[in-house]
């Protein structure tokens, strides 16, 4: 049996993702990376994107939004990685009507950005990210195949 990896994705609302995986590629403020087993220790913040794990020969995509990413070896030798993100989804999570609002969403702030004295801009910043990040990983992943 090859080595795997512990990838366990959380966000303060929920508990996205804990398994067993080959390998995982996620967004980080410098750069996209691939996580191997036996990946040196790393703390890093994230950038919007998509990770995808690859579990037993299938992409598994996730929509994420911020947050950080800590890779470390535990007690018994397995590289485990850990994601703390503002906001992560999987791509089945995410809709038709998911994605119709968010657009609406991205549409009414962007209209709310116009009148300077109400906004609060970094409400108005994180909202627009969370928005724009789920149109574009959803299109990205609409015509390719993955696991469910």
């Amino acid at each position: 049996m090859s080595k795997q990896l512990k990838l366990r994705i959380v966000t303060p609302e929920r508990l996205v993702l804990e398994e067993t995986v080959d390998q995982v590629t996620l967004p980080t403020m410098f750069g996209e990376i691939t996580i191997l087993p036996n990946h040196i220790p790393l703390i890093t913040g994230l950038a919007s994107g998509d990770i995808v794990a690859f579990i037993n020969g299938e992409h598994v995509p996730f929509a994420v939004v911020g947050g950080f990413l800590e890779v470390k070896q535990n007690e018994q030798d397995v590289t485990e990685v850990a994601v703390l993100a503002d906001f992560a989804e999987t791509i089945a999570e995410i809709t038709e009507e998911k994605i119709i609002e968010a657009k609406r969403k991205a549409e009414e702030l962007r209209k709310q950005a116009e009148n300077k004295e109400v906004v609060n801009f970094e409400h108005f910043e994180s909202e627009l990210e969370r928005s724009l990040t789920r149109v574009k990983i959803a299109d990205k992943w609409r015509t390719k195949k993955y696991r469910k």
